[in-house]
């Protein structure tokens, strides 16, 4: 053993040496890749460059004083007259004055220039100033001067290449502190924007979490993959859906004409609102009675889905009633108000939004109804018809739910894209799905039961990952063509990060849940939602909460960045500031969000350890 050991104790070390090298060779074309220079960080203007910078950024723009400015022009010739060296005018020396030796030079050269009776231990820019006019705002140069315990200084100053027959000037510029420290217009602004940025997270955080919740049950893999349906139940389903969610939609609608009339008019709306309440609890008591004798007759369930059906259009029409009294108490509060107009602004888009999503939510409703009788009813068929009948309705019916779901893909291929050919858009789809349905029904045992939970599972999955992969930068992009520059487009992009990303970590987190619980709750018999809400949620709520948390302090540095294309928040600031060479109003940024991010590292922190 020994001996193989020896033996192969070269080739080990050759191969090591070879790693070795493959390393190097890496390294080495990573470092021509990437342009690795050093000889850059030690020129000399970058290092001019980079100081000014970092002195710059040393020194935050909050506070600052209330100044007192000299400004003192003295004339010069650039170049020297044909006369030989001008006379200048003699300065009144009972005050600051400035004394330029020699008096004329050609461009480039260098001119002493000296300061006298400024005031003390000042300091400020030493300039030039083109042309004839000593009133003139152009000013070229980066020289500074300050000025001693005497209020003197001598500088030795380089002319720029601004030669002229005419006589041009040197402007010194010195300011004198006075009064105490106050802040300044950048600390105001970088306040206003920092509140905006912890907003703009919270917000974006809050609505995420709301979504990324349900989203994080089924793109769990323990909780999909005992899903299983047969292949008339899918089909039946999946034809629901569509024609559930137009209906439902066209029917809220048709509900919201009835308010519209009435929208503006806020008795009304009290009155709808207190009434409707009334309505529907008697009208759910009727027809979902808690003990009941005998079966009901065929007339009393049919009134009684009836009358529920009529709840459910009342309660829809109450909620476009609220939505209107919400604006309309936004709007006299956004006027009345004064300084918490921000709360009638609050009422008022409360409202808007409900009236909005309204429809949305009614036709989702209708859908998901729809589709679970319709599924219920392929479940039943399943079980009760023969095999030859039940293969007959999987092969019609699950080519019609495959030409539903191609077709409606072709119709948002349509919509992207302007393809204005219906054979790539319509026809062609629905025939491929119609084939695929039917290839699926032929080669599917009539009675087999078919994963749906995992493709339900592997398409949310594709889904949050193809969406996680795009920055909230790019998404910032988009929502600020949407709806303009501001935190509005912020709060959407980083929500919609939010959701995506919390919903992976959500889902893993109940992938790791103990079975225990799991299987003791479905033992009893517990339907999928009794299982999630007494066996799953219990076991997630701490990592939920630490990772809903981790997310807002992740939101907060990211709206640094969205602002940058205009998506609001500090990082609007920030840019601005950057692109103007501002560092040190760029460095009160800077720490500002150094700041807030160490404060939310510290609050989170208290709080996990208190509730997780």
């Amino acid at each position: 053993m020994t001996e193989k050991n020896k033996k192969a104790s070269p080739w080990k070390s050759i191969q090591f040496g070879l790693a070795i090298l493959a390393g190097l060779f890496i390294y080495a074309y990573g470092f021509e890749i990437t342009k690795v220079d050093l000889e850059d960080l030690r020129s000399e203007r970058r290092q001019e460059s980079l100081t000014r910078v970092m002195r710059a950024l040393a020194r935050p723009e909050i506070f600052e004083y209330d100044q007192k400015e000299e400004i003192i022009n003295s004339p010069i010739y650039v170049t020297c007259p044909a006369g030989g060296t001008p006379t200048v005018p003699v300065p009144d020396k009972s005050s600051a004055y400035l004394v330029i030796t020699p008096t004329c030079a050609e461009p480039g050269e260098t001119v002493q220039v000296e300061g006298f009776n400024f005031a003390p231990n000042t300091s400020g820019p030493l300039r030039f100033i083109p042309g004839s006019d000593p009133a003139n705002v152009v000013e070229i140069g980066r020289d500074n001067v300050e000025t001693d315990a005497a209020g003197h200084f001598i500088y030795d100053f380089t002319l720029p290449k601004r030669s002229s027959k005419d006589v041009q000037y040197i402007r010194a510029t010195l300011r004198q502190n006075v009064g105490v420290p106050h802040l300044t217009k950048t600390a105001y602004d970088t306040w206003e924007k920092i509140v905006e940025t912890v907003f703009l997270a919270l917000l974006a955080t809050t609505f995420g979490t709301f979504l990324a919740i349900p989203l994080s049950f089924i793109a769990a893999r323990n909780l999909m993959k005992p899903v299983r349906s047969p292949l008339a139940s899918i089909s039946l389903s999946i034809l629901g859906w569509p024609v559930g969610i137009m209906v439902g939609y066209s029917i809220v609608r048709w509900v919201e004409s009835f308010s519209t009339p009435f929208a503006g008019n806020i008795p009304i709306n009290l009155l709808v609102i207190v009434v409707v309440p009334v309505l529907v609890s008697f009208g759910i008591r009727w027809a979902l009675p808690q003990e009941e004798i005998s079966k009901p007759d065929r007339t009393t369930q049919i009134t009684r889905y009836f009358v529920l059906l009529l709840i459910v259009l009342v309660s829809f029409y109450g909620l476009f009633h609220l939505a209107g009294l919400s604006m309309n108490l936004g709007l006299i509060g956004k006027t009345n108000l004064g300084a918490f107009g921000f709360l009638g602004n609050f009422l008022f888009q409360i409202g808007d939004i409900v009236r909005i999503i309204t429809p949305v939510l009614g036709g989702l409703a209708a859908g998901g109804v729809l589709s679970s009788l319709m599924t219920r009813l392929g479940q039943r068929a399943t079980e009760k018809l023969s095999s030859g009948s039940i293969k007959l309705f999987n092969l019609v019916f699950s080519t019609l739910a495959g030409a539903t779901v191609f077709g409606l893909i072709g119709q948002l291929v349509k919509s992207l894209y302007q393809i204005g050919n219906p054979i790539y858009t319509l026809w062609g789809p629905i025939f491929t799905g119609a084939l695929l349905g039917l290839l699926l029904a032929i080669f599917t045992k009539a009675k087999d039961t078919l994963p749906t939970g995992m493709v339900i599972y592997y398409v949310t999955r594709t889904f949050l990952n193809g969406l996680r992969s795009i920055e909230a930068l790019v998404m910032a992009i988009v929502f600020v063509i949407a709806v303009g520059i501001g935190p509005f487009a912020g709060v959407m992009a980083l929500g919609l990060h939010t959701i995506v990303s919390l919903a992976k970590l959500y889902s893993e987190q109940v992938e790791s849940i103990m079975a225990g619980p799991l299987e003791a709750i479905q033992a009893t018999g517990a339907n999928r939602l009794q299982t999630i809400v007494y066996a799953v949620i219990p076991q997630v709520i701490p990592p939920y909460i630490s990772y809903t948390m981790y997310r807002w302090d992740i939101n907060v540095r990211m709206s640094t960045i969205i602002g940058f294309v205009g998506g609001g928040g500090i990082g609007f600031l920030l840019q601005q500031n950057i692109n103007l060479l501002n560092y040190r109003a760029a460095s009160a940024q800077m720490f500002a969000i150094a700041i807030v991010v160490a404060s939310m590292d510290y609050i989170s922190s208290v709080l996990r350890e208190k509730y997780v």
